[in-house]
């Protein structure tokens, strides 16, 4: 299998976020792509550099005043006086009307849901080789490969079409399923990620062609609170198209491994031409986020799983954090799936 993933998505390299009011080390750091190199490379993965796809691939998914904010936001932070090093917003609007804020801060505002997605000098250029991982892997399927690996950082499920969330900047899954629909009448994306992928559920939420299913813990008491439900179904022509199940804290291999046998089902039922999966592995057991307890051994039962359904694949990288296990948990997820 093919792995994509190039230096520049190293740069990005934020300091601290706000959590629960406090801040705290930025728990999305750049060592994440060396645990992840290696248990690709320990699963037998030929690691590949991405081209550089411009923004089009992007812009298939993102608005051009969030694609302009997210590359010029930190040199207009920088001219504030007193501003904080990296981009952290102080104000989120309750309701977006259409009346567009001219200031940094409030655009800042605007396009950021949370304090946990802050923006330092080269987040712009790693989020697009991040995203442009995600389109060479779905090139490569394009061109008649059973499966590829885009090893994406920063991250993408949280990022809507306008908004960061989440460590997320731009949606390498939904990139990647837009880019499949070149030559696909219908594609799903299966989110295995501990947290619920909203950004995704967000962009598709009124479309039939992309099915998106989320196996996620549920957001009662868990980030990212608002979305995730199971009653979360889609609108207008996407009503049917989005399916959510959402998981108690601390559920284990078997229970995960249940409710992927749902999951799969609805992906059959919807006989997609391919599939994309936004993985995660912050669902592990010893992950510093701590809300579900998959073993390492149960991703390549999840990943067997999922390879079962035959489609053409994407698996596009989403959470898993520092620990000793991550990259046993990548070669796991992708020895499982090979095999």
């Amino acid at each position: 299998m093919k792995s994509f993933c190039a230096d520049e998505q190293r740069k990005h390299d934020p300091k601290m976020f706000l959590s629960s009011g406090a801040a705290r080390p930025n728990p999305e750091k750049p060592a994440r792509i060396e645990r992840l190199l290696a248990g690709a490379k320990a699963a037998g993965c030929e690691i590949v550099r991405p081209r550089d796809h411009g923004l089009k691939p992007i812009a298939a998914i993102h608005t051009p005043e969030y694609i302009e904010f997210l590359e010029n936001i930190f040199l207009r932070w920088q001219r504030i006086e007193g501003a904080s090093d990296e981009v952290i917003p102080n104000i989120h609007p309750r309701a977006r009307t259409g009346r567009y804020p001219a200031s940094a801060v409030g655009q800042a505002g605007y396009h950021m849901a949370d304090t946990a997605c802050p923006i330092s000098a080269d987040t712009w250029g790693s989020a697009c080789w991040s995203a442009w991982s995600a389109v060479e892997a779905a090139e490569v399927v394009l061109a008649g490969e059973r499966a590829a690996y885009a090893l994406c950082r920063p991250p993408g499920h949280h990022a809507f079409t306008d908004v960061a969330g989440g460590f997320c900047f731009l949606n390498n899954a939904a990139i990647a399923a837009q880019h499949l629909l070149k030559s696909s009448k219908r594609v799903a994306i299966l989110d295995v990620d501990l947290h619920h992928g909203n950004g995704t559920q967000g962009i598709f939420y009124s479309r039939n062609d992309v099915l998106t299913v989320s196996l996620h813990v549920d957001p009662v008491r868990f980030y990212p609170f608002f979305w995730g439900n199971a009653d979360e179904r889609g609108e207008g022509d996407g009503l049917g198209y989005n399916f959510n199940l959402p998981l108690p804290l601390k559920t284990t291999d078997a229970g995960f491994l249940a409710a992927l046998e749902v999951a799969n089902r609805r992906i059959e039922a919807y006989s997609p031409d391919a599939l994309v999966v936004a993985l995660g592995l912050d669902a592990f057991e010893g992950d510093p986020f701590g809300g579900l307890s998959v073993s390492t051994p149960g991703f390549a039962r999840i990943a067997e799983a999922i390879s079962g359904l035959g489609l053409p694949t994407v698996i596009v990288q989403e959470g898993g954090y520092l620990c000793d296990a991550l990259s046993a948990n990548l070669t796991s997820f992708l020895t499982g799936f090979i095999h």
